[in-house]
């Protein structure tokens, strides 16, 4: 009996050690895994170099612009904008134009129709016979006084009589032009509401029959030849922003075409409770597709200086960070390169400068092209 418990001892113990071995990995990659992250690099075989069309060059320098980066919009002084408004109220008849319409100053946008225009209208017609019997009896009365049979009192009473017919005739007029209404003698009560200044209708207020007011408008009109920029540039940025200085910027909303301008006034204010003062450029070479009131995102040029750069395919953001990857090993076929952390700086037609957090080997090869694969190589080899 002691004997078979001896045995049965024996036999448990193997059976439990080799329960306790270390589990099997699941394949090399789950080993590969662990120490390329560990070692923060990753390794390629020249058939994935090949594929991923990874390229290496050393990191460069390159005279870049230094900049700063602003926000602002799109703003219109308001000597370029204005009311089409007419000095008569009535009810509008007609209307010209449509929103988007360029207009030159004095075309016609619309017509007002008022009957009180007729008035006006009658007494210039009577003044004007009257002019015309007072210039016959100042003609008549000047014969007269040359031929000594009328005093000189008689001329001059007509020619007083006449400059005060021809002045009130003159008054008429300019009321009727100034409202718009016909002027050559015809009785009317259509009245031409014009442009005030050259630019694009923007906005229509009015509509076909309804009653407006003297001075109300009828229509907006903006000029956009002296569109300009309204940035904000805060307190710490204020000593390096001057006049003169060129400015690149893209709408907030549509990033994919850049625009230029140029400083021309700075603001020697806070605007309302904010540290940032109010920065006024003028917007130069193609305004196509520009609008007041459109958001903007500009770069402020500053200085042209030189910077070690790397093409911005070469930079890989991952977890809010910035990387590049530095070829590091080359053997047996196999290519390994090694995260670098970097901060980038300016950026420039296609570069961008970096900051290294560590040194580089002189000469180091730096992937240029193919970045981003070597991130999700580096980020998701276990999951492949």
């Amino acid at each position: 009996m002691k004997l078979t418990k001896i045995i049965a001892i024996f036999l448990i113990v193997p059976i439990a050690a080799c329960n306790n071995k270390p589990a099997a990995t699941s394949g090399p990659e789950t080993a590969s895994t662990a120490t390329t992250k560990q070692n923060n690099t990753v390794t390629l075989t020249a058939a994935q170099i090949k594929t991923a069309a990874i390229a290496t060059d050393t990191v460069e320098m390159k005279n870049l612009t230094s900049s700063i980066s602003v926000n602002g919009v799109l703003a219109v002084p308001n000597q370029n904008k204005a009311f089409v408004t007419s000095l008569s109220g009535g009810v509008v008849r007609s209307i010209n134009v449509q929103p988007g319409d360029h207009v030159t100053k004095g075309q016609v946008i619309g017509t007002i129709t008022n009957t009180e225009l007729t008035g006006l209208q009658q007494q210039l017609a009577a003044t004007e016979a009257e002019v015309r019997y007072a210039t016959q009896e100042r003609d008549r009365q000047k014969e007269l006084v040359t031929g000594n049979a009328a005093p000189l009192k008689n001329l001059q009473r007509a020619e007083a009589e006449l400059s005060t017919l021809k002045t009130r005739q003159d008054a008429l007029k300019q009321q009727l032009h100034a409202q718009g209404a016909s002027t050559a003698g015809e009785i009317s009560p259509v009245l031409t509401v014009t442009a005030p200044i050259s630019g694009a209708i923007s906005e229509i207020q009015a509509l076909i029959g309804s009653q407006v007011n003297a001075k109300d408008p009828i229509a907006t009109i903006i000029n956009n030849s002296e569109l300009h920029l309204d940035l904000f540039v805060y307190e710490k940025d204020l000593p390096l922003v001057k006049k003169g200085q060129t400015i690149h910027f893209t709408l907030t909303n549509s990033p994919g075409k850049e625009y230029d301008a140029e400083i021309y006034s700075i603001g020697s204010a806070f605007v309302n409770d904010t540290r940032a003062v109010p920065v006024h450029a003028h917007v130069i070479n193609d305004k196509s597709g520009l609008i007041e009131g459109m958001s903007v995102t500009a770069r402020i040029s500053l200085n042209i200086d030189l910077y070690p750069t790397v093409p911005d395919d070469a930079i890989v953001a991952f977890d809010g960070k910035d990387y590049i990857f530095m070829l590091s090993d080359e053997k047996d076929g196999s290519t390994t390169f090694e995260r670098i952390p970097v901060i980038r700086g300016t950026s420039e037609i296609g570069h961008s400068e970096i900051k290294l957090l560590k040194d580089l080997p002189h000469g180091a090869r730096i992937a240029t092209h193919g970045a981003f694969f070597l991130m999700a190589r580096m980020t998701n080899t276990g999951e492949e």
